[in-house]
């Protein structure tokens, strides 16, 4: 493995657990929170695609929105345009929970030890500059990682609303390298997502796929170079 002076993280779903919305929604469904939060993460990402293919850009807070609508309707929980006090109270209600996702419980050890950096010999080195590279809009992100205590522990948190594209576009990747200062082989890419773990290994990246449910590998674009279970699973990797 090439020595990797950054690293640069996905948000949602790698470092924030987007599901964490289905505890308020199942608060406010019950029976139907969990249906819900998944319904209306994969509105969230096909929007996205949709989007970026389509060159009609809106920011990931008006995509997450859109998606909260359509999963509300198809579930039958509200009416599908919010037309009365209620739906839109529910609608906010859950928005707001996107600044406040739970991160994975080993996230805040992991990016203490991984920002170290070593020597070969193991002693200490430079210390290694950590990012997030998100599609999270950058008030939405700011505050998510603000409200998490998380801030601390990086250089940049990088949204893709400056490039007015969502990942996996090239040229979101590219951001990283000139907000980092870096060429893309002195970088790894985390992402839990397989499809923008593939985006950003086919751009160049070392690339680290946190795959959490054992999913098999989509088989589009470059394989990431390593199919790890946890966060804390990449520190032993660069040693």
């Amino acid at each position: 493995m090439p020595a990797l002076q950054a690293l640069v993280f996905d948000a949602y779903g790698t470092l924030y657990d987007v599901y964490s919305v289905a505890a308020r929604a199942e608060a406010l469904f019950p029976g139907k929170g969990a249906a819900l939060a998944q319904l209306w993460r994969t509105k969230q990402l096909e929007y996205s695609w949709l989007r970026s293919l389509m060159g009609t850009y809106a920011d990931f807070n008006v995509v997450t929105e859109q998606a909260l609508r359509y999963a509300l309707a198809a579930l039958k929980l509200e009416a599908p345009a919010g037309a009365n006090a209620a739906a839109v109270d529910v609608t906010q209600s859950l928005m707001a929970q996107y600044v406040h996702l739970t991160p994975y419980p080993e996230v805040p050890a992991a990016l203490a030890q991984l920002g170290q950096g070593t020597t070969s010999q193991g002693a200490p080195a430079q210390r290694r500059k950590l990012a997030i590279l998100s599609n999270g809009a950058p008030d939405t992100l700011g505050a998510l990682v603000e409200n998490s205590g998380l801030a601390h522990h990086f250089d940049a948190v990088l949204s893709v609303d400056s490039e007015r594209i969502f990942k996996p576009d090239m040229r979101i990747y590219q951001l990283a390298e000139r907000s980092l200062g870096l060429a893309r082989q002195h970088i790894g890419f985390v992402s839990s997502n397989c499809w923008d773990a593939i985006g950003a290994a086919t751009y160049g990246f070392t690339v680290f796929w946190i795959n959490r449910t054992g999913a098999p590998l989509d088989l589009h674009g470059r394989a990431p170079d390593h199919v790890i279970g946890s966060l804390d699973q990449i520190a032993p990797l660069l040693t």
